[in-house]
């Protein structure tokens, strides 16, 4: 199910970043949406890929944005 498809992706990435992001949060939606965002920033759409993110996908795009001037 997507709820345990969020739920490990928050806890992958709490283990990943520790103390460099301060909460993550999970939203019930339907009709197959799963969005991640960052700061505000979507960086990653299931509805506009098609599919879930890839393994590391979402922490490399999130480990980019930190690594950013802004981050």
């Amino acid at each position: 199910r997507d709820d345990s498809k969020a739920a490990s992706l928050a806890e992958k990435l709490f283990r990943a970043f520790g103390r460099r992001i301060t909460s993550i949060e999970l939203i019930p939606s339907h009709g197959g949406v799963f969005e991640v965002e960052y700061n505000g920033e979507l960086i990653f759409s299931k509805k506009e890929k098609g599919r879930f993110p890839e393994e590391g996908e979402v922490e490399a795009k999130i480990e980019s944005a930190l690594e950013a001037p802004n981050g």
